[in-house]
């Protein structure tokens, strides 16, 4: 059985299903509908369709079904339902389970957009959001009320790579009887132990290190059945936000080297921080895997490594900051992560931009942070290649 196999066995094997023709690669059913053999299947379909028993793409398709298996079988989940993209995954699973006059709080290092939806959506619809600091864990247990509807942080913030105690914050919320809601990115698939550690619903972009070769876009909700069968898929497929079975095909596609992909990159992450660590370029080195990072103990107790991103901060400012970006031969400035190429972000002029400058001074945005998303390039080119752009500062 699938649940006894080892993570790189499941990426390439789990939520298998052939056609009748025995392909080894998987099928792409590039479909919008479904044929029925009469009108009383088609009746008996709409009343409660069956394992393998399909409607409308929107609702579900063989490709994205094998992708969302996949996926669950190897987070310890029971079920997922895979989105068009990953700010698609965070709002489904916000939305599917909020409605006007419940409470959330958040943890406040978050991407621009989860952040958007957490400071302006949800505020407009009648939601109340408590945003606190997501290292603190007297802020999380002064905020959670007893009507808490929902907890949401990212295990890893984005860019300054912030840990939060998901046991503690999880515990924190289950007994008011809130869900707990985690975006995952950072700390990746083949490192989560996010459901283990208390997590309710694992939101991802598999946009980054699924896909990891800056093909195409897409997102998934993880969790329980009941949950994920229920309120999610019922918001989603009504809303429109589901994969499309190519993109799932990329998915499916991406996952069979995910584990190789990804332990290549955090091994290439740790020994980048290594190196620049106390470099006299920088004002900080921020890398959860390396003993300066203040949280370095959690992060290794929760995922047992340092995962595949860093950050550093420049001295000089903004001008310093993009001459070493504009000086790197290998690294390309993008806004992505988790690629297969390393990757170069400037948040605070690109991905963080419209963020007020007290939030970003709040959450260590500098104008002279980086943010490195280690690629599988050869480890000492990478080095080279920084070390060289850092003589440009």
């Amino acid at each position: 059985m699938s649940q006894d196999w080892n993570t790189r066995t499941k990426l390439v094997h789990s939520g298998t299903k052939r056609s009748q023709w025995n392909e080894v690669s998987e099928a792409i059913f590039l479909t919008q509908g479904f044929v029925y053999d009469t009108a009383e299947q088609a009746e008996a379909r709409f009343i409660k369709a069956e394992p393998d028993e399909y409607i409308y793409a929107r609702y579900g398709n063989p490709t994205v079904a094998m992708f969302e298996e996949r996926m669950a079988a190897i987070e310890g989940c029971e079920a997922g339902f895979a989105t068009a993209s990953g700010m698609a995954a965070v709002n489904g699973a916000l939305m599917a389970f909020l409605s006007a006059g419940d409470h959330v709080v958040g943890s406040r290092a978050l991407f621009g957009s989860c952040l958007y939806i957490l400071d302006e959506i949800l505020p407009r619809l009648g939601v109340e959001v408590s945003l606190v600091d997501g290292r603190d864990l007297g802020a999380w247990k002064n905020a959670i009320r007893e009507d808490t509807k929902l907890v949401f942080f990212e295990t890893i913030s984005n860019p300054a790579l912030e840990v939060v105690d998901i046991k503690s914050v999880s515990a924190m919320a289950h007994a008011v009887g809130a869900i707990v809601v985690a975006d995952n990115v950072f700390a990746t698939p083949v490192f989560s132990k996010a459901v283990e550690q208390g997590v309710d619903i694992v939101v991802y972009s598999a946009t980054k290190h699924i896909d990891g070769q800056g093909r195409a876009l897409g997102g998934i909700i993880l969790g329980p059945q009941y949950l994920i069968r229920g309120k999610v898929e019922a918001y989603m497929k009504h809303t429109g936000g589901a994969m499309s079975p190519f993109t799932a095909w990329i998915m499916l596609k991406g996952l069979e080297t995910m584990d190789l992909r990804v332990r290549a990159q955090s091994a290439t992450a740790a020994k980048m921080a290594e190196v620049l660590a106390g470099h006299e370029r920088l004002e900080r080195l921020i890398y959860p895997g390396h003993s300066s990072h203040p949280q370095n103990a959690l992060v290794m107790e929760q995922m047992g490594n340092g995962g595949t991103m860093l950050a550093f901060d420049v001295k000089g400012g903004k001008e310093a900051a993009f001459r070493v970006l504009n000086a790197l031969k290998i690294a390309v400035i993008s806004n992505n992560l988790g690629d297969a190429k390393t990757i170069a972000t400037p948040p605070a002029a690109t991905t963080h931009q419209r963020l007020p400058q007290d939030q970003k001074e709040m959450l260590g945005i500098t104008p002279g942070l980086v943010r490195l998303s280690l690629g599988i390039e050869d480890p000492d080119d990478l080095i080279a290649d920084v070390l060289q752009a850092l003589d440009h500062a």
